[in-house]
Protein backbone atom coordinates (compact mmCIF):
# COMPACT_ATOMS: atom_id res chain seq x y z
CA UNK A 1 0.00 0.00 0.00
CA UNK A 2 2.67 2.49 0.84
CA UNK A 3 4.40 2.04 -2.53
CA UNK A 4 1.13 2.61 -3.92
CA UNK A 5 0.59 5.60 -2.07
CA UNK A 6 4.13 7.20 -2.73
CA UNK A 7 3.26 6.46 -6.92
CA UNK A 8 0.15 8.56 -6.31
CA UNK A 9 1.84 11.85 -4.48
CA UNK A 10 4.65 11.31 -6.95
CA UNK A 11 2.33 11.42 -9.98
CA UNK A 12 0.05 14.73 -8.82
CA UNK A 13 3.55 16.48 -7.78
CA UNK A 14 4.73 15.91 -10.97
CA UNK A 15 1.11 16.89 -12.27
CA UNK A 16 1.30 20.51 -10.02
CA UNK A 17 5.09 20.95 -11.52
CA UNK A 18 3.48 21.38 -15.04
CA UNK A 19 6.19 22.24 -17.43
CA UNK A 20 9.18 22.06 -14.55
CA UNK A 21 10.44 24.95 -13.14
CA UNK A 22 12.58 25.87 -15.87
CA UNK A 23 9.63 27.04 -17.84
CA UNK A 24 7.81 28.55 -14.24
CA UNK A 25 11.12 30.61 -13.91
CA UNK A 26 10.18 31.72 -17.51
CA UNK A 27 6.87 32.37 -16.66
CA UNK A 28 7.90 34.66 -13.58
CA UNK A 29 10.56 36.34 -15.76
CA UNK A 30 7.81 37.90 -17.96
CA UNK A 31 5.89 39.21 -15.11
CA UNK A 32 2.88 36.20 -15.52
CA UNK A 33 1.92 33.99 -12.65
CA UNK A 34 1.45 30.23 -13.17
CA UNK A 35 -1.86 28.34 -14.10
CA UNK A 36 -1.76 27.58 -10.39
CA UNK A 37 -0.74 30.89 -8.43
CA UNK A 38 -3.57 32.34 -10.47
CA UNK A 39 -6.16 29.87 -9.34
CA UNK A 40 -4.75 30.68 -5.90
CA UNK A 41 -4.95 34.63 -5.60
CA UNK A 42 -8.78 34.21 -7.46
CA UNK A 43 -10.03 31.36 -4.92
CA UNK A 44 -11.01 31.50 -0.91
CA UNK A 45 -7.59 29.64 0.70
CA UNK A 46 -7.99 26.23 0.89
CA UNK A 47 -11.77 25.93 -1.38
CA UNK A 48 -9.69 24.92 -4.58
CA UNK A 49 -10.79 21.00 -5.40
CA UNK A 50 -8.86 19.96 -8.64
CA UNK A 51 -10.57 17.67 -11.26
CA UNK A 52 -8.62 15.63 -13.90
CA UNK A 53 -4.66 16.65 -12.84
CA UNK A 54 -4.16 13.37 -14.19
CA UNK A 55 -5.17 12.98 -17.54
CA UNK A 56 -3.04 13.08 -20.53
CA UNK A 57 -3.10 13.88 -24.18
CA UNK A 58 -3.47 10.56 -27.03
CA UNK A 59 -1.34 12.07 -29.79
CA UNK A 60 1.40 9.80 -31.22
CA UNK A 61 2.43 11.46 -34.05
CA UNK A 62 5.60 13.95 -34.42
CA UNK A 63 7.20 12.47 -31.24
CA UNK A 64 4.47 13.28 -28.84
CA UNK A 65 4.64 9.81 -27.31
CA UNK A 66 7.26 10.46 -25.47
CA UNK A 67 6.14 13.84 -24.14
CA UNK A 68 3.36 12.96 -21.97
CA UNK A 69 2.74 15.67 -19.34
CA UNK A 70 0.32 15.43 -16.28
CA UNK A 71 -2.69 17.39 -16.61
CA UNK A 72 -2.36 18.51 -20.26
CA UNK A 73 -1.87 22.03 -20.00
CA UNK A 74 -4.66 23.03 -18.51
CA UNK A 75 -5.79 22.79 -14.79
CA UNK A 76 -9.58 22.61 -14.01
CA UNK A 77 -11.54 22.33 -10.99
CA UNK A 78 -14.22 24.20 -8.70
CA UNK A 79 -14.06 26.61 -5.56
CA UNK A 80 -15.01 29.46 -3.66
CA UNK A 81 -15.15 33.21 -3.69
CA UNK A 82 -16.59 34.87 -1.01
CA UNK A 83 -17.89 31.87 -0.35
CA UNK A 84 -20.14 30.86 -3.37
CA UNK A 85 -19.10 28.16 -5.72
CA UNK A 86 -17.50 28.92 -8.91
CA UNK A 87 -16.22 26.68 -11.63
CA UNK A 88 -12.51 27.69 -13.47
CA UNK A 89 -9.96 26.26 -15.69
CA UNK A 90 -6.61 27.92 -16.15
CA UNK A 91 -4.49 27.01 -19.37
CA UNK A 92 -0.55 26.57 -18.42
CA UNK A 93 1.91 28.09 -21.03
CA UNK A 94 4.27 25.83 -19.53
CA UNK A 95 2.74 22.94 -20.72
CA UNK A 96 3.23 23.05 -24.78
CA UNK A 97 2.62 26.50 -24.25
CA UNK A 98 -0.97 26.14 -23.28
CA UNK A 99 -1.68 24.88 -26.82
CA UNK A 100 -5.41 23.11 -26.78
CA UNK A 101 -5.37 19.26 -27.60
CA UNK A 102 -8.25 16.62 -27.20
CA UNK A 103 -8.11 16.01 -23.99
CA UNK A 104 -7.31 19.41 -22.89
CA UNK A 105 -10.74 20.76 -24.56
CA UNK A 106 -12.44 17.75 -22.84
CA UNK A 107 -10.95 18.40 -19.56
CA UNK A 108 -12.83 22.64 -19.70
CA UNK A 109 -15.76 20.80 -21.59
CA UNK A 110 -16.17 18.94 -18.25
CA UNK A 111 -16.31 21.25 -15.93
CA UNK A 112 -18.85 24.00 -18.08
CA UNK A 113 -20.91 21.00 -18.12
CA UNK A 114 -20.73 21.03 -14.38
CA UNK A 115 -21.09 24.80 -13.97
CA UNK A 116 -24.27 24.77 -16.04
CA UNK A 117 -25.71 21.93 -14.26
CA UNK A 118 -24.89 23.33 -11.04
CA UNK A 119 -25.66 26.77 -11.82
CA UNK A 120 -22.68 28.59 -10.80
CA UNK A 121 -20.40 30.93 -13.09
CA UNK A 122 -17.40 29.90 -15.31
CA UNK A 123 -14.12 32.02 -14.94
CA UNK A 124 -11.93 30.74 -17.91
CA UNK A 125 -8.22 32.07 -17.54
CA UNK A 126 -6.38 32.18 -20.63
CA UNK A 127 -2.94 31.57 -21.64
CA UNK A 128 -2.39 29.86 -24.68
CA UNK A 129 -0.61 29.18 -28.04
CA UNK A 130 -3.71 27.81 -30.21
CA UNK A 131 -4.34 24.45 -31.52
CA UNK A 132 -1.60 22.18 -30.63
CA UNK A 133 -0.80 21.60 -34.56
CA UNK A 134 0.32 18.09 -33.46
CA UNK A 135 -3.62 16.90 -33.31
CA UNK A 136 -5.11 18.36 -36.25
CA UNK A 137 -8.10 18.64 -36.50
CA UNK A 138 -8.94 16.99 -32.94
CA UNK A 139 -7.64 20.16 -31.72
CA UNK A 140 -9.87 22.03 -33.86
CA UNK A 141 -12.74 20.19 -32.89
CA UNK A 142 -11.91 20.07 -29.55
CA UNK A 143 -12.45 24.11 -29.32
CA UNK A 144 -15.79 23.87 -31.17
CA UNK A 145 -16.78 21.08 -28.76
CA UNK A 146 -16.17 24.91 -26.51
CA UNK A 147 -17.46 26.83 -28.27
CA UNK A 148 -21.05 24.96 -28.50
CA UNK A 149 -21.01 25.30 -24.75
CA UNK A 150 -20.27 28.51 -24.50
CA UNK A 151 -23.60 29.48 -26.17
CA UNK A 152 -25.81 26.74 -24.36
CA UNK A 153 -24.35 28.37 -21.46
CA UNK A 154 -25.12 31.97 -22.42
CA UNK A 155 -27.90 33.79 -19.99
CA UNK A 156 -27.80 30.75 -18.06
CA UNK A 157 -24.42 31.41 -15.80
CA UNK A 158 -22.30 34.06 -15.67
CA UNK A 159 -19.37 33.51 -17.80
CA UNK A 160 -16.11 35.57 -17.33
CA UNK A 161 -13.06 35.42 -19.62
CA UNK A 162 -9.63 36.28 -18.10
CA UNK A 163 -7.08 36.76 -21.03
CA UNK A 164 -3.46 36.57 -19.20
CA UNK A 165 -1.07 35.89 -22.64
CA UNK A 166 -1.33 34.98 -25.66
CA UNK A 167 -5.08 34.19 -27.19
CA UNK A 168 -5.14 34.00 -31.31
CA UNK A 169 -6.72 32.56 -34.13
CA UNK A 170 -9.73 30.29 -33.38
CA UNK A 171 -9.20 30.13 -29.36
CA UNK A 172 -10.81 34.12 -29.49
CA UNK A 173 -14.10 32.95 -30.01
CA UNK A 174 -14.55 31.50 -27.13
CA UNK A 175 -13.85 33.95 -24.69
CA UNK A 176 -15.39 36.75 -27.27
CA UNK A 177 -18.77 34.36 -26.70
CA UNK A 178 -18.64 34.88 -22.56
CA UNK A 179 -19.98 37.62 -20.73
CA UNK A 180 -16.75 39.76 -19.42
CA UNK A 181 -13.69 40.10 -21.15
CA UNK A 182 -10.44 41.03 -19.03
CA UNK A 183 -6.96 41.70 -20.88
CA UNK A 184 -3.73 42.15 -18.88
CA UNK A 185 -1.77 45.05 -20.09
CA UNK A 186 1.40 44.88 -21.90
CA UNK A 187 0.87 40.52 -21.67
CA UNK A 188 -1.78 39.34 -23.18
CA UNK A 189 -3.19 39.85 -26.39
CA UNK A 190 -6.34 38.66 -28.90
CA UNK A 191 -6.56 38.32 -33.00
CA UNK A 192 -7.90 36.09 -35.33
CA UNK A 193 -4.49 36.63 -37.56
CA UNK A 194 -1.26 37.33 -36.05
CA UNK A 195 1.24 40.96 -37.62
CA UNK A 196 2.88 38.10 -39.85
CA UNK A 197 0.05 36.79 -41.70
CA UNK A 198 -1.61 40.78 -41.24
CA UNK A 199 2.08 41.75 -42.70
CA UNK A 200 1.67 39.28 -45.91
CA UNK A 201 -1.74 39.58 -46.93
CA UNK A 202 -1.91 43.54 -46.59
CA UNK A 203 1.52 44.59 -46.23
CA UNK A 204 0.60 46.44 -43.09
CA UNK A 205 3.38 46.09 -40.30
CA UNK A 206 2.42 46.14 -37.04
CA UNK A 207 2.94 44.53 -33.85
CA UNK A 208 1.09 42.24 -31.61
CA UNK A 209 0.77 45.16 -29.22
CA UNK A 210 -0.99 47.68 -31.92
CA UNK A 211 -2.55 44.87 -33.30
CA UNK A 212 -4.51 43.08 -30.27
CA UNK A 213 -3.18 44.16 -26.89
CA UNK A 214 -5.50 45.11 -23.98
CA UNK A 215 -5.03 48.96 -25.23
CA UNK A 216 -6.36 48.35 -28.29
CA UNK A 217 -9.10 46.24 -27.48
CA UNK A 218 -10.13 48.31 -24.50
CA UNK A 219 -9.89 51.95 -26.49
CA UNK A 220 -10.75 50.46 -30.60
CA UNK A 221 -12.70 47.40 -30.95
CA UNK A 222 -14.58 47.36 -27.45
CA UNK A 223 -13.82 43.40 -27.33
CA UNK A 224 -12.24 43.45 -23.69
CA UNK A 225 -14.72 45.40 -21.28
CA UNK A 226 -11.76 45.54 -18.33
CA UNK A 227 -8.37 45.95 -18.48
CA UNK A 228 -5.80 44.78 -15.35
CA UNK A 229 -2.39 45.66 -14.77
CA UNK A 230 -0.99 42.79 -14.04
CA UNK A 231 -2.01 39.28 -13.18
CA UNK A 232 -3.11 40.00 -8.90
CA UNK A 233 -5.11 42.51 -10.36
CA UNK A 234 -6.80 41.10 -12.97
CA UNK A 235 -7.82 38.64 -10.33
CA UNK A 236 -8.61 41.14 -8.31
CA UNK A 237 -11.22 42.68 -10.96
CA UNK A 238 -12.95 39.19 -11.27
CA UNK A 239 -13.53 38.84 -8.03
CA UNK A 240 -15.07 42.70 -7.87
CA UNK A 241 -17.01 41.91 -10.80
CA UNK A 242 -18.71 38.54 -9.77
CA UNK A 243 -19.76 40.39 -6.16
CA UNK A 244 -22.35 42.18 -8.28
CA UNK A 245 -23.92 39.04 -10.08
CA UNK A 246 -26.53 36.24 -9.35
CA UNK A 247 -24.71 32.61 -9.71
CA UNK A 248 -27.42 31.90 -12.44
CA UNK A 249 -30.30 33.24 -14.21
CA UNK A 250 -32.32 32.02 -11.55
CA UNK A 251 -30.94 33.46 -8.75
CA UNK A 252 -30.70 37.06 -7.22
CA UNK A 253 -27.95 39.08 -6.37
CA UNK A 254 -27.20 38.68 -2.53
CA UNK A 255 -28.70 42.60 -1.22
CA UNK A 256 -26.02 43.47 1.03
CA UNK A 257 -27.36 45.14 4.84
CA UNK A 258 -28.76 48.04 4.49
CA UNK A 259 -29.82 50.98 6.85
CA UNK A 260 -32.14 53.63 5.22
CA UNK A 261 -31.22 57.37 6.68
CA UNK A 262 -32.69 60.41 4.89
CA UNK A 263 -30.67 59.89 1.22
CA UNK A 264 -31.12 63.51 -0.09
CA UNK A 265 -28.21 64.54 -1.76
CA UNK A 266 -27.67 68.21 -2.09
CA UNK A 267 -24.80 68.04 -4.30
CA UNK A 268 -26.94 66.96 -7.07
CA UNK A 269 -28.99 69.77 -7.30
CA UNK A 270 -25.98 72.18 -8.75
CA UNK A 271 -24.85 69.95 -11.39
CA UNK A 272 -26.76 70.36 -14.29
CA UNK A 273 -25.79 74.27 -15.44
CA UNK A 274 -27.90 77.09 -16.52
CA UNK A 275 -26.49 76.64 -20.03
CA UNK A 276 -27.93 73.81 -21.80
CA UNK A 277 -24.88 73.29 -24.18
CA UNK A 278 -22.29 73.36 -21.49
CA UNK A 279 -21.48 69.30 -20.71
CA UNK A 280 -20.90 67.78 -17.22
CA UNK A 281 -20.28 64.68 -15.91
CA UNK A 282 -22.82 62.30 -15.97
CA UNK A 283 -20.25 59.66 -13.40
CA UNK A 284 -21.05 62.89 -10.68
CA UNK A 285 -24.57 62.16 -11.34
CA UNK A 286 -24.16 58.30 -10.71
CA UNK A 287 -21.62 59.27 -7.72
CA UNK A 288 -24.17 61.47 -5.67
CA UNK A 289 -27.06 58.60 -6.19
CA UNK A 290 -25.51 55.06 -6.01
CA UNK A 291 -23.64 53.80 -2.59
CA UNK A 292 -20.09 55.23 -1.92
CA UNK A 293 -17.44 53.54 -4.10
CA UNK A 294 -20.14 51.01 -5.65
CA UNK A 295 -19.74 52.34 -9.07
CA UNK A 296 -17.83 49.82 -11.27
CA UNK A 297 -17.62 51.21 -14.83
CA UNK A 298 -17.42 48.43 -17.68
CA UNK A 299 -15.60 49.61 -21.26
CA UNK A 300 -14.83 52.41 -20.17
CA UNK A 301 -11.97 53.56 -22.38
CA UNK A 302 -14.55 52.44 -25.45
CA UNK A 303 -17.48 54.65 -26.79
CA UNK A 304 -17.10 57.17 -24.23
CA UNK A 305 -20.19 58.77 -24.99
CA UNK A 306 -22.03 56.38 -23.20
CA UNK A 307 -21.34 55.09 -19.68
CA UNK A 308 -21.95 51.56 -18.31
CA UNK A 309 -21.46 49.93 -15.08
CA UNK A 310 -22.52 47.68 -11.90
CA UNK A 311 -23.10 49.92 -9.00
CA UNK A 312 -25.30 49.48 -5.48
CA UNK A 313 -28.53 50.90 -4.77
CA UNK A 314 -29.09 50.46 -0.59
CA UNK A 315 -26.94 47.21 -1.05
CA UNK A 316 -29.29 46.59 -3.93
CA UNK A 317 -26.72 45.45 -7.21
CA UNK A 318 -28.29 47.38 -10.07
CA UNK A 319 -26.99 48.15 -13.89
CA UNK A 320 -26.77 51.56 -14.78
CA UNK A 321 -26.82 53.01 -18.64
CA UNK A 322 -26.13 56.95 -18.50
CA UNK A 323 -25.31 59.27 -21.76
CA UNK A 324 -22.26 61.19 -20.93
CA UNK A 325 -22.40 64.84 -22.03
CA UNK A 326 -18.45 64.93 -21.53
CA UNK A 327 -17.92 63.16 -24.79
CA UNK A 328 -19.83 63.62 -27.92
CA UNK A 329 -22.64 65.56 -25.57
CA UNK A 330 -23.93 62.35 -24.91
CA UNK A 331 -25.08 61.35 -28.57
CA UNK A 332 -25.84 58.07 -29.63
CA UNK A 333 -23.39 56.42 -31.93
CA UNK A 334 -23.02 53.25 -33.62
CA UNK A 335 -20.75 52.43 -30.99
CA UNK A 336 -22.29 53.29 -27.89
CA UNK A 337 -25.49 51.48 -29.00
CA UNK A 338 -23.64 48.55 -28.79
CA UNK A 339 -22.29 48.93 -25.93
CA UNK A 340 -25.37 49.99 -24.41
CA UNK A 341 -27.27 46.68 -25.76
CA UNK A 342 -25.03 44.49 -24.48
CA UNK A 343 -25.13 45.52 -21.31
CA UNK A 344 -28.75 45.89 -21.12
CA UNK A 345 -28.95 42.23 -22.39
CA UNK A 346 -26.58 41.04 -19.92
CA UNK A 347 -28.36 42.51 -17.16
CA UNK A 348 -31.79 41.59 -18.07
CA UNK A 349 -30.40 37.44 -18.35
CA UNK A 350 -29.30 37.63 -14.68
CA UNK A 351 -32.49 40.01 -13.04
CA UNK A 352 -30.20 43.34 -12.15
CA UNK A 353 -32.46 45.58 -12.25
CA UNK A 354 -31.52 48.99 -14.72
CA UNK A 355 -31.15 52.54 -13.81
CA UNK A 356 -30.69 54.59 -17.12
CA UNK A 357 -30.04 58.56 -16.16
CA UNK A 358 -30.92 60.40 -19.57
CA UNK A 359 -28.87 63.38 -21.31
CA UNK A 360 -29.62 62.45 -25.29
CA UNK A 361 -29.16 65.13 -27.94
CA UNK A 362 -29.93 62.60 -30.47
CA UNK A 363 -28.13 60.24 -33.04
CA UNK A 364 -25.03 61.46 -34.54
CA UNK A 365 -25.45 62.83 -38.15
CA UNK A 366 -22.71 61.98 -40.88
CA UNK A 367 -21.82 59.65 -43.84
CA UNK A 368 -19.53 57.43 -41.64
CA UNK A 369 -22.29 56.64 -39.26
CA UNK A 370 -24.71 55.75 -41.82
CA UNK A 371 -22.58 53.95 -43.48
CA UNK A 372 -21.75 51.82 -40.96
CA UNK A 373 -25.29 50.91 -40.10
CA UNK A 374 -26.30 53.37 -37.08
CA UNK A 375 -29.77 52.59 -38.50
CA UNK A 376 -28.96 48.64 -37.49
CA UNK A 377 -26.80 49.63 -34.53
CA UNK A 378 -29.12 52.00 -33.37
CA UNK A 379 -31.97 49.12 -33.08
CA UNK A 380 -29.72 47.12 -30.62
CA UNK A 381 -29.95 49.86 -28.07
CA UNK A 382 -33.81 49.89 -28.44
CA UNK A 383 -34.24 46.37 -29.47
CA UNK A 384 -32.69 45.42 -25.97
CA UNK A 385 -34.81 48.12 -23.72
CA UNK A 386 -37.76 46.69 -25.49
CA UNK A 387 -37.00 43.31 -24.42
CA UNK A 388 -35.90 43.48 -21.08
CA UNK A 389 -38.29 42.20 -18.21
CA UNK A 390 -36.34 43.30 -15.01
CA UNK A 391 -36.89 46.53 -13.35
CA UNK A 392 -36.33 49.60 -15.28
CA UNK A 393 -36.31 52.83 -14.20
CA UNK A 394 -35.13 56.40 -16.07
CA UNK A 395 -34.02 59.83 -14.86
CA UNK A 396 -34.12 62.68 -17.57
CA UNK A 397 -31.36 65.08 -16.35
CA UNK A 398 -31.21 67.23 -18.95
CA UNK A 399 -31.58 66.39 -23.04
CA UNK A 400 -34.38 63.90 -24.57
CA UNK A 401 -34.07 64.56 -28.17
CA UNK A 402 -35.71 62.94 -30.86
CA UNK A 403 -35.46 59.15 -31.64
CA UNK A 404 -33.16 59.33 -29.02
CA UNK A 405 -35.62 59.85 -26.06
CA UNK A 406 -37.50 56.35 -27.44
CA UNK A 407 -34.30 54.42 -27.10
CA UNK A 408 -33.00 55.72 -23.84
CA UNK A 409 -35.63 53.53 -21.69
CA UNK A 410 -38.69 55.60 -22.36
CA UNK A 411 -42.17 54.85 -20.83
CA UNK A 412 -43.29 53.73 -24.63
CA UNK A 413 -41.00 50.77 -24.57
CA UNK A 414 -41.82 48.97 -21.48
CA UNK A 415 -40.03 51.41 -18.84
CA UNK A 416 -41.54 50.80 -14.92
CA UNK A 417 -41.12 53.85 -13.48
CA UNK A 418 -39.52 57.63 -15.33
CA UNK A 419 -38.75 60.46 -13.47
CA UNK A 420 -37.49 63.86 -14.98
CA UNK A 421 -35.35 66.74 -13.16
CA UNK A 422 -36.88 69.97 -13.91
CA UNK A 423 -33.73 71.07 -16.26
CA UNK A 424 -35.16 67.93 -18.62
CA UNK A 425 -35.92 69.26 -21.92
CA UNK A 426 -38.19 66.36 -23.56
CA UNK A 427 -38.85 67.09 -27.62
CA UNK A 428 -38.26 66.25 -30.88
CA UNK A 429 -35.35 68.46 -31.25
CA UNK A 430 -33.44 71.53 -29.64
CA UNK A 431 -35.12 74.68 -29.83
CA UNK A 432 -32.68 76.34 -32.21
CA UNK A 433 -32.96 73.43 -35.05
CA UNK A 434 -36.68 73.57 -34.43
CA UNK A 435 -37.63 77.21 -34.80
CA UNK A 436 -35.42 77.46 -38.28
CA UNK A 437 -38.00 74.97 -39.55
CA UNK A 438 -40.96 76.01 -37.71
CA UNK A 439 -40.78 79.51 -38.19
CA UNK A 440 -38.45 79.46 -41.42
CA UNK A 441 -40.49 81.95 -43.46
CA UNK A 442 -41.20 84.28 -40.50
CA UNK A 443 -37.45 84.48 -39.74
CA UNK A 444 -36.66 84.84 -43.44
CA UNK A 445 -38.85 87.82 -43.92
CA UNK A 446 -37.61 89.43 -40.36
CA UNK A 447 -35.60 92.63 -40.50
CA UNK A 448 -33.31 91.26 -38.36
CA UNK A 449 -33.11 87.45 -38.63
CA UNK A 450 -30.81 86.49 -36.04
CA UNK A 451 -33.18 88.31 -34.34
CA UNK A 452 -36.12 86.48 -34.47
CA UNK A 453 -34.63 83.59 -34.23
CA UNK A 454 -33.56 84.52 -30.73
CA UNK A 455 -37.03 85.03 -30.29
CA UNK A 456 -38.70 82.32 -32.07
CA UNK A 457 -36.08 80.14 -30.01
CA UNK A 458 -37.08 81.17 -26.73
CA UNK A 459 -40.91 80.50 -27.63
CA UNK A 460 -40.19 77.07 -28.68
CA UNK A 461 -38.05 76.05 -24.93
CA UNK A 462 -40.94 77.77 -23.23
CA UNK A 463 -43.36 75.99 -24.87
CA UNK A 464 -41.73 72.30 -25.34
CA UNK A 465 -38.05 72.67 -23.97
CA UNK A 466 -39.46 71.22 -20.44
CA UNK A 467 -40.45 67.96 -18.42
CA UNK A 468 -44.11 69.36 -18.72
CA UNK A 469 -45.98 68.42 -21.69
CA UNK A 470 -44.75 64.44 -20.73
CA UNK A 471 -45.56 64.67 -17.37
CA UNK A 472 -49.05 65.95 -18.72
CA UNK A 473 -49.63 62.90 -21.20
CA UNK A 474 -48.07 60.73 -18.53
CA UNK A 475 -44.82 59.76 -20.09
CA UNK A 476 -42.85 61.11 -17.45
CA UNK A 477 -44.35 59.86 -13.95
CA UNK A 478 -42.59 62.59 -11.63
CA UNK A 479 -41.11 65.40 -11.95
CA UNK A 480 -38.48 65.11 -9.00
CA UNK A 481 -35.50 67.67 -7.32
CA UNK A 482 -32.04 66.16 -8.28
CA UNK A 483 -31.55 65.87 -4.15
CA UNK A 484 -34.27 63.36 -3.95
CA UNK A 485 -32.92 61.02 -7.12
CA UNK A 486 -31.50 58.81 -4.61
CA UNK A 487 -33.93 58.72 -2.38
CA UNK A 488 -37.10 58.05 -5.25
CA UNK A 489 -34.47 55.42 -6.75
CA UNK A 490 -34.22 53.48 -3.68
CA UNK A 491 -38.32 53.50 -2.91
CA UNK A 492 -38.88 52.00 -6.91
CA UNK A 493 -36.47 49.32 -7.32
CA UNK A 494 -38.12 48.57 -3.80
CA UNK A 495 -41.60 48.51 -5.28
CA UNK A 496 -40.52 46.68 -8.65
CA UNK A 497 -38.05 44.13 -6.55
CA UNK A 498 -41.03 41.09 -7.39
CA UNK A 499 -41.85 42.53 -11.30
CA UNK A 500 -43.04 39.67 -13.50
CA UNK A 501 -43.31 39.54 -17.14
CA UNK A 502 -44.68 37.03 -18.96
CA UNK A 503 -43.80 37.81 -22.87
CA UNK A 504 -45.41 35.91 -26.09
CA UNK A 505 -44.60 32.43 -26.73
CA UNK A 506 -41.65 32.16 -29.22
CA UNK A 507 -38.49 30.58 -29.75
CA UNK A 508 -36.34 33.96 -29.26
CA UNK A 509 -36.38 37.38 -31.18
CA UNK A 510 -34.63 38.27 -34.23
CA UNK A 511 -32.62 40.74 -32.39
CA UNK A 512 -30.88 42.96 -35.31
CA UNK A 513 -27.16 42.06 -35.45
Amino acid sequence: MDNKVQKLQEKLAAAKLGGGQTRIDAQHKKGKLTARERIHFLLDEGSFEEIGALVTHRSKDFGMAEQIVLGDGVVTGYGTIGGRLVYVFAQDFTVFGGSLSETHAEKICKIMDLAVQNGAPLIGLNDSGGARIQEGVNSLGGYADIFYRNVQSSGVIPQISAIMGPCAGGAVYSPAMTDFIIMVENSSYMFVTGPNVVKTVTNETVTSEELGGASTHASKSGVTHLVAANDVDCVDKIKRLLSYLPQNCEDKVPNLPYTLKDEYRPELDSIVPENANQPYDMKAVIGGIVDPDSFYEIHESYAENIVVGFARLAGRSIGIVANQPMSLAGVLDVNSSKKGARFVRFCDCFNIPLLVLEDVPGFLPGTDQEWNAIITNGSKLLYAFSEATVPRVTVITRKAYGGAYDVMNSKHIGADMNFAWPTAEIAVMGAKGASEIIFKKEIEAAENPAEKLAEKEREYAETFANPYRAAARGFIDEVILPNETRRKLIKAFAMLEHKAVKGPKRKHGNIPL
